[in-house]
């Protein structure tokens, strides 16, 4: 039991890890997009280049600070060794998902090993997911569901007759 606990947080921390790496790459690589932009003068249907170089950065910071906030909550959820609440996880599941969408994408704009180090991420987000899901308690445990006032542990009581 006490193995598993260092495998599954082992395995959060260096998601967590990795996410934060990926943010500060992302605000770094856009930081550099918009120098680019706004030093070649460059436009786009009219944009300013100004305009387009300061949304470049705004982009980057604030999808570098999802990710950041992300390898938060998977460290505060290897530091309580359960699940936080459903925000958390609608955060997380989010996270996953716009992983699996950019590495789709980034195949062909990057190439192969960028999908596979986004894939290691996505893994290890499902990771954290599936290994930290309250539906996975045991009797011991607290339960997933609390016990309504009939006393059937969350089953659905009769229906009513008219």
């Amino acid at each position: 039991m006490r193995r598993d606990k260092s495998v599954r947080r082992a395995i959060s921390v260096g998601t967590a890890v990795v996410l934060v790496l990926e943010a500060l790459t992302i605000a770094f690589v856009n930081w550099i997009l918009g120098l680019a932009v706004r030093h070649q003068s460059m436009s786009l249907a009219g944009l300013d280049s100004d305009a387009m170089a300061i949304g470049s950065w705004v982009g980057g910071g604030l999808f570098g600070l999802f990710l950041i906030l992300c390898a938060v909550l998977i460290v505060r959820i290897a530091r309580r060794d359960e699940m936080t609440g459903r925000v958390s996880r609608i955060v997380l599941i989010i996270c996953a998902v716009v992983h699996g969408v950019v590495g789709a994408l980034v195949v062909g704009l990057v190439g192969w090993y960028a999908f596979v180090i986004l894939m290691v991420v996505l893994a290890g987000l499902v990771g954290t997911l599936l290994m930290y899901a309250p539906e996975d308690r045991r009797d011991g445990d607290k339960p997933a569901v609390a016990e309504s006032e009939n006393g059937g542990g969350g089953e659905l009581p009769p229906p009513a007759t008219a």
